[in-house]
């Protein structure tokens, strides 16, 4: 069966290419290859687990170039760094409330429960614009920074009115869906790490399909993989149509209602 497929988590970092235009001109071909008609695209050609305010800059106008030039194929979520506020609401500001960008992307900087994240978090859902968080629960250690699915539990709860997307699902899927599973703002993104039988099902069991996003997390990993997490699942087809796309579009509907563009 066919499906229309949107990647909700994916970047130029670790593509082939010596600019951004380049580099989401590649990942689109090897999208095309696999069906997926939209990608969601972040943070810059480069790494920074710390970015100042200037690699915040450089990071999301690299992002914002590459998706003007495949404006009908990706759209872009704005890189920040929540221990630098205003540096971050002004990025927030440039490329979300006045620019072409419609979701927020976090990474390590810090813990998401820090409360150094609230005034972003409340700006993000005044804007309509849905929270992407990378958790992970490692056990050999997470990086100083780098947040849990229950440190997004806790975010959550104090943000009930924003949209979250839980990167990676927590990697460690079983605690992480039971992390997020009291919070009906949080979405498990299923992207990066190996596909494994049964987390796709867990999800769907445990949250219902309607908060499970498909992600990929090209360039880091193929979308080859990551697809199968969904193609392979022993789920109803009217759950991969959820997951691949319905739920990715019902979540960005109203931020791209507010900049004219209809689905």
């Amino acid at each position: 069966m066919n499906y229309e497929i949107w990647d909700v988590h994916s970047h130029l970092a670790g593509v082939p290419g010596k600019t951004p235009e380049e580099r989401l001109g590649q990942l689109l071909e090897y999208a095309d290859r696999v069906g997926i008609a939209r990608l969601c695209v972040m943070m810059g050609m480069s790494w920074n687990y710390d970015p100042t305010p200037e690699f915040m800059r450089q990071s999301n106008d690299e992002v914002l170039r590459a998706i003007k030039r495949f404006p009908d194929r990706a759209f872009g979520f704005v890189y920040l760094n929540p221990k630098l506020t205003q540096a971050s609401l002004d990025e927030l500001n440039r490329c979300v409330r006045d620019g072409p960008m419609v979701g927020v992307k976090l990474w390590v900087a810090t813990h998401c429960n820090d409360p150094q994240l609230d005034p972003l978090v409340a700006r993000a859902a005044e804007l309509k614009a849905v929270v992407t968080q990378h958790c992970w629960i490692k056990i050999t250690g997470n990086l100083p920074g780098e947040s849990t699915a229950m440190d997004l539990a806790e975010l959550a709860a104090r943000h009930p009115k924003a949209t979250f997307s839980c990167i990676h699902t927590g990697g460690d899927w079983e605690r992480g869906i039971r992390a997020i599973r009291p919070h009906p703002n949080i979405y498990a993104d299923i992207n990066g790490g190996d596909p494994t039988a049964g987390f796709t099902e867990m999800a769907v069991r445990e949250l219902g399909a309607e908060r499970v996003l498909y992600g990929s997390d090209a360039g880091g990993r193929s979308f080859a993989s990551q697809l199968s997490k969904v193609h392979g699942a022993a789920i109803p087809d009217a759950a991969k149509r959820l997951i691949f796309a319905e739920n990715l579009k019902r979540l960005l509907r109203p931020i791209l209602s507010e900049k004219g563009i209809t689905l």
